[in-house]
């Protein structure tokens, strides 16, 4: 067993230990070291490095050695500039999600949405992003678990948002989920898109919720229920911006014309395919403009 010495040499066993099972092993030690000494990690590696190495670590670094992802271990995930707590009954928000986040900015850049839906809410990631950008507009996030509905209303209550975003139960696989919900100048959603006998990451497969992941053999089962029913939930021009799998524009493009609703792609920054923008066919021509009333 190694002996305990300051914060620099546990940092160097502990990334040499976790890159057996972590791409980016030295910042997965950072993170846990800062949340260990209860630091920010640039003030870990600024004025703590020659602390003695805090009793939690060890422990903190078994777990991620037993592919726990990080995000959980600390509880909190960045999306989109804005510190996010996380739990097991969420998604851990990605990168990658911010595209939908872009693309919804540069729509509306003529003008602000003023109702926005946010269908799967999960940790709350997407709404708390977008009412971040825009001060004046409403949100109304949406998932069939009440612990994830819990984390998502506290990031907002976090980042000042209480008083604009309502969070309730709700299961778009169910008949009548979407009553009296009224329609929406933008709708943001990540639904299940992994096929169920995909390989995926141990620390994915074993730890984040399969329902939030998992929709059927060929990844497409969730939009197909939920894409035909999106109309009905758009206001007048309104946009709807979905994430999809890096392989799936083709086909979810298919079941969302299919549905009456025209699909723009976007890329993610690695250039992969990431989201589709939908609007009803004859709205298609506004392109980036804002949604009017």
């Amino acid at each position: 067993m190694r002996r305990s010495g300051d914060v620099a040499a546990a940092l160097r066993d502990a990334a040499g230990a976790l890159a057996a099972v972590s791409d980016t092993a030295r910042l997965d030690a950072e993170l846990l070291m800062a949340h260990a000494l209860g630091a920010t990690r640039s003030n870990l590696l600024l004025r703590h490095m020659r602390d003695p190495e805090p009793p939690a670590f060890a422990a903190l670094v078994a777990r991620r050695l037993e592919h726990e992802p990080v995000a959980y271990i600390v509880g909190r995930q960045e999306f989109y500039g804005l510190d996010l707590a996380v739990t097991p009954a969420v998604l851990i928000p990605r990168g990658d999600s911010e595209t939908l986040i872009d693309a919804a900015r540069a729509a509306f850049a003529a003008g602000p949405p003023r109702r926005i839906l946010d269908l799967g809410t999960g940790s709350g990631a997407l709404l708390v992003a977008a009412l971040s950008l825009w001060p004046k507009a409403e949100g109304l996030g949406i998932d069939r678990s009440d612990a994830a509905l819990a984390v998502a209303a506290g990031n907002a209550a976090v980042h000042g948002q209480a008083g604009r975003a309502r969070f309730i139960a709700g299961d778009w696989t169910k008949p009548g989920w979407a009553d009296d919900l009224g329609t929406y100048d933008l709708i943001l959603a990540n639904p299940p898109y992994v096929e169920t006998g995909a390989e995926i990451a141990r620390q994915v497969r074993d730890h984040e919720p399969a329902g939030a992941l998992f929709a059927g053999a060929d990844g497409l089962d969730d939009y197909r229920i939920l894409i035909p029913q999106l109309p009905a939930l758009l206001a007048s021009e309104g946009l709807a911006v979905i994430e999809i799998g890096h392989t799936q524009d083709s086909a979810v493009s298919r079941i969302a014309s299919a549905s009456g609703l025209a699909a723009t792609l976007r890329h993610d920054l690695a250039g992969h395919p990431r989201a589709l923008e939908l609007r009803r066919d004859g709205d298609i021509s506004l392109g980036n403009g804002a949604c009017g009333h």
